[in-house]
């Protein structure tokens, strides 16, 4: 038997209210959801926690993305830092009052460092925000994503040693940005069921698989935009044949940026 597969938009459909909200969701035949603030925080707690709650009902999972300046690693304490270290702690709130499975953020930058230094900046700065979630009683999961810039920090391995250290963060594979940075080699299946046996190695029993997905356009192995579905050279057939190798459940998050996308994918996913 399959694991569960969850698919859904990296956006809450309307910001009009919940119930809007989830209706355009059940009826585009979706399961997932990511509450979107890359750039802005527009929800409350009280549309977070309806939200939650009518997503629970209808079998859909929640997931939310931070401020695109919320990361990770900064190289120099102080103003920033503490501007990151906020924005993920009130996308923590969120994430907790609506039931998310995690809080997806970025990994942040070499800013002239090894990648060694960068990721054990990244890993001690986590740690901090841990200690300050669990004395808010926010302490929930985080995802850490691939990036889709060749020379910065975010790649698979970037991130699944991250989340190898820090027991409460899993890696967020977006295969979009690893078929950018490695030029399109994302044509078959072995580098998709490579990528998330790199991601099984650290992920506690029973955790899903958090994916995004969409085709995509880049120049010298670093993306430049996400592209409507058949755009570009990146197929989702790999990605469902590789999924069936785990048992395993996952959630894939779709970042095309048109509805006749996401429902192409989500019919060739089978979700």
């Amino acid at each position: 038997m399959a694991s569960p597969l969850h698919f859904g938009p990296a956006h809450v459909p309307s910001q009009e209210s919940p119930e809007v909200a989830i209706e355009a969701l059940v009826e585009g035949g979706y399961t997932a959801c990511e509450i979107d603030f890359e750039q802005r925080f527009w929800m409350d707690y009280d549309f977070a926690g309806r939200f939650g709650e009518l997503a629970r009902a209808q079998g859909i999972v929640l997931s939310v993305h931070a401020p695109i300046a919320g990361f990770m690693g900064h190289a120099e304490r102080g103003k920033k830092l503490n501007m990151a270290v906020g924005m993920l702690d009130h996308s923590a709130g969120i994430a907790k009052a609506a039931g998310a499975e995690l809080v997806v953020f970025h990994p942040g930058f070499l800013l002239g460092r090894g990648r060694e230094e960068a990721i054990d900046s990244v890993v001690e700065q986590l740690g901090e925000l841990r200690e300050r979630l669990v004395g808010k009683d926010r302490a929930v999961t985080f995802g850490i994503e691939v990036m889709g810039r060749v020379r910065e920090l975010g790649s698979a391995d970037d991130v699944v040693e991250i989340s190898r250290r820090l027991g409460w963060v899993r890696p967020v594979l977006d295969f979009a940005h690893m078929h950018a940075t490695s030029d399109g080699a994302m044509t078959s299946v072995e580098p998709f069921a490579e990528a998330l046996e790199k991601a099984d190695a650290v992920l506690e029993a029973g955790a899903p698989f958090h994916i995004h997905f969409s085709d995509i356009q880049f120049a010298n192995r670093n993306e430049t935009k996400h592209l409507s579905y058949g755009a570009g050279t990146l197929r989702a057939e790999p990605l469902a044949e590789a999924l069936a190798r785990f048992e395993r459940p996952a959630t894939v998050i779709s970042e095309s940026p048109d509805e006749e996308s996401s429902q192409a994918i989500r019919a060739i996913l089978g979700a």
